[in-house]
């Protein structure tokens, strides 16, 4: 029955060290990174994560470029 005992404690072991190893290496931030970029110039095709932000390229990237319809009605 020693074995036995040894056995549950070698799993409670293992399962702690995943779960510290499963902690640190957290979410990835390229994937999550990329989720945030929703909007995607419609000149250069780079991605911004919001349209403030967007409109605020287009102003300065694209100045003899018409606005976009959807960066009309946000306020930079």
């Amino acid at each position: 029955m020693a074995r036995g005992q040894q056995k549950i404690q070698s799993q409670q072991k293992k399962a702690e060290k995943n779960a510290k190893l499963k902690k640190q290496a957290g979410s990835d931030q390229k994937k999550s990174a990329a989720k945030a970029l929703i909007f995607t110039c419609t000149v250069c095709k780079s991605q911004m994560p919001d349209p403030k932000t967007y409109k605020q390229h287009f102003e300065s990237k694209h100045p003899k470029s018409p606005l976009p319809v959807e960066l009309e009605s946000v306020v930079a």
